[in-house]
């Protein structure tokens, strides 16, 4: 399993970004369809992204995403207590 997918809200976005192109990140600016304007960064097969968050979203709003070669495999015998939907499909 790997993380491939980070997704961080930040109350001053830029200032954000800045401290983390400090750290030797490099970002790319981004807007998907009606989306907001977020930075995202990609680095060893895991996208970093900040998006902003001015109180419409919880700060625990945080997102993860994971690749997982046999996910049925892994979660075999577990019960499942949520779901969650994404693009349509339950997850």
């Amino acid at each position: 399993m790997n993380i491939s997918l980070l997704v961080i809200r930040c109350k001053d976005i830029e200032e954000s970004r800045v401290f983390y192109e400090r750290l030797g990140l490099a970002f790319m600016k981004e807007k998907h369809g009606n989306g907001p304007v977020h930075y995202s960064s990609e680095h060893d097969d895991m996208v970093f992204e900040l998006y902003p968050n001015k109180g419409e979203a919880p700060t625990d709003n945080t997102r993860l995403g994971f690749k997982i070669a046999n996910l049925a495999g892994s979660l075999g015998g577990m019960d499942i207590s949520s779901t969650y939907e994404f693009n349509a499909q339950t997850v």
